[in-house]
């Protein structure tokens, strides 16, 4: 063990000093890089104890329909809006859906951005109750340049919107724990951003931090940006300040989509995530059932500034590591990162509100794309509202082949998006395209053959059927 712990400080000091000549990052990022290393190395991840988990009560994870109503005096509305900042977690690339540039500039519907979504929301909520709640985007070394030219294009609405870059760490070559970037790999790909769980030392070392803390803002509500279910809630603002909870997880009961999803424990006494890496293996099929653990993170959390400040200060959130290996040109490299959910367990009065699905509506391929574009969902004021005529809670499930993948393969197959209300699954492989006005209904299937172009005709109504040529429609 004495020979481990004097391995691992060598390879700490060598990385020390090869990370001190890099001219690319600040002290507050090398400063932030190596302790996460140090920690790493330190092997003070400690395994979970299955035996001491337990399932949390509604105190903890609080149902939402239990939340008291907000005010219904505008005044009082205001004087809760005005202390809240929404941050949206805006380092991710289109790159999965064929597209470049930050994620967020991908048009969802109607020749909206999520970013312009995301604006027209904020903006028609400080107009409707007279306050000024800002938009803060954290974005990556990827993304900062491409946001700030888009972002122009909102100046001259009512909502303060401020930018600041998450760190950027140097990846670091599995074969002797030296940056990359210090091996004359200094382009983009010697680096890498830690996850959202950076989300709080950038905030502080941003100075965006003591400028909110200053203008008596008290809580910052995170989210993705592709998340189009993420929109300011008051309800949950107001228990929040109520209750000062300093920290709350959205959470939502789990389909058999969401088993890979964290989920809320109660731990030794605290609330905490626990998320799949940390199951021992012979409890990764219980941890995946949805009997047992019945809701999972959505990601959208809600954090008080000041308890933020405070423990960025005290360097205590010590969040746990996920160690992400990758490969660049060849080289083996490893990423460390770690997530913004797994830090509740640092806060006090931390809690979980297990929210309805409509506050996770993520769009990470086509497929979701598919949902928010069709007419399972209208717009309302840049918010993203479910049909009412759709009976069933939840949404179909859809799986594209790899021919919609990306993005502009996607719309090229579609003359325009299928009525899905009243479907349940779809499932459709090759070389497919369809018209306008398809109506999909029940459980289709549509498998083109190798080399055959399928096309479905314009008005076709598509009703529990199972299509694999011409003949079929």
């Amino acid at each position: 063990m004495a020979a481990a712990a004097v391995a691992a400080d060598s390879k700490i000091d060598n990385l020390r000093d090869a990370v001190a000549k890099l001219g690319e990052i600040s002290e507050n990022e090398k400063s932030g890089f190596i302790s996460l290393v140090s920690r790493y190395l330190s092997g003070e991840a400690e395994q979970i104890e299955w035996s001491k988990i337990q399932t949390p009560t509604d105190e903890v994870v609080v149902p939402y329909d239990t939340l008291a109503p907000p005010p219904e005096d505008l005044d009082a509305m205001k004087a809760l809006l005005d202390k809240l900042v929404v941050l949206k977690l805006n380092g991710g690339l289109g790159t999965t859906m064929g597209c470049t540039g930050p994620k967020s500039v991908i048009e969802v519907r109607n020749g909206f951005t999520f970013l312009d979504l995301i604006v027209i929301q904020i903006e028609s909520l400080n107009k409707k109750y007279g306050c000024s709640v800002p938009l803060l985007l954290m974005n990556s070394f990827n993304t900062h340049d491409d946001t700030q030219k888009i972002v122009e294009k909102y100046s001259n609405s009512n909502i303060e919107i401020h930018t600041f870059n998450q760190s950027q760490y140097p990846r670091i070559v599995t074969e002797d724990f030296l940056p990359l970037p210090s091996k004359g790999q200094t382009g983009k790909d010697g680096w890498y951003p830690p996850g959202h769980g950076d989300v709080f030392p950038s905030l502080n070392n941003s100075g965006k931090l003591d400028t909110l803390l200053s203008q008596g803002k008290e809580y910052v509500f995170v989210a993705n940006s592709d998340n189009l279910g993420a929109i300011v809630d008051i309800k949950i603002l107001n228990h929040l300040i109520t209750n000062q909870n300093e920290y709350c997880m959205e959470v939502t009961p789990k389909t058999l989509a969401d088993v890979k999803g964290g989920t809320l424990i109660s731990y030794e006494g605290r609330v905490q995530l626990l998320e799949i890496a940390q199951v021992p293996d012979e409890h990764v099929n219980e941890f995946k059932s949805i009997e047992k653990f019945k809701i999972f993170n959505t990601n959208n959390l809600w954090v008080n500034l000041k308890a933020i400040k405070r423990l960025v200060d005290a360097e205590a959130l010590k969040m746990e590591i996920i160690p992400n290996p990758k490969e660049v040109d060849g080289v083996k490299v490893l990423q460390l990162e770690t997530a913004a959910g797994a830090a509740i367990r640092f806060f006090e009065k931390a809690i979980g509100i297990n929210v309805p699905r409509s506050r996770f509506l993520p769009v990470k391929a086509t497929s979701d794309l598919l949902l928010v574009q069709s007419d399972l969902y209208t717009l309302v004021d840049g918010y993203v509202i479910r049909n009412p005529a759709r009976v069933k809670p939840s949404n179909p499930s859809i799986e594209l082949g790899p021919e919609f993948k990306k993005v502009a393969n996607f719309l090229a197959r579609f003359k325009s998006i299928p009525s899905i209300v009243e479907l349940d699954s779809l499932k459709v492989s090759g070389d497919v395209s369809f018209g306008s006005g398809v109506v999909l209904k029940g459980n289709v299937t549509i498998a083109a053959k190798a080399g055959v172009k399928l096309e479905i005709p314009d008005g076709a109504v598509l009703e529990n059927k199972d299509i694999n040529g011409p003949e079929d429609l």
